[in-house]
């Protein structure tokens, strides 16, 4: 069983960056794609970022393209979400997902079997 955990998250003003986390402990995580997803109070929880398990593939959703950038140190058994100029509506609750499929970076939450419990991310105007 994998558990994740994010970490990084609190408030930020408009403009600023933060930098979450997600560490795993279970089992590695090397040979699962891996994505971050967002809710935001009173919306469906959306795919924000994907990445495949060398890393060699990313993908964004347009929202975030040019701000965030997905990364991973297999070494750590760790993903991160580094996010600059952050905006008001990035305000929500970041989950980190895993996939059992290595190859996967996608957007569709059904492809991936363990989140993690969510860090708050802020982001006043």
């Amino acid at each position: 069983q994998v558990q994740l955990v994010e970490s990084g998250g609190g408030l930020v003003q408009a403009g600023g960056s933060l930098r979450l986390s997600c560490a795993a402990s279970g089992r590695t995580l090397s040979s699962n794609g891996m994505g971050w997803f967002r809710q935001a109070p009173g919306k469906e929880r959306e795919f924000v970022a994907g990445i495949n398990w060398r890393g060699g593939s990313t993908r964004y959703a347009d929202s975030v393209k040019g701000r965030f950038t997905i990364s991973r140190d297999n070494a750590k058994n760790t993903v991160y979400l580094q996010m600059n100029s952050l905006k008001p509506e990035d305000t929500a609750v970041y989950y980190c997902a895993a996939a059992p499929s290595r190859w996967y970076s996608g957007a569709n939450p059904l492809e991936y079997d363990y989140w993690g419990q969510g860090t708050q991310v802020t982001v006043a105007s």
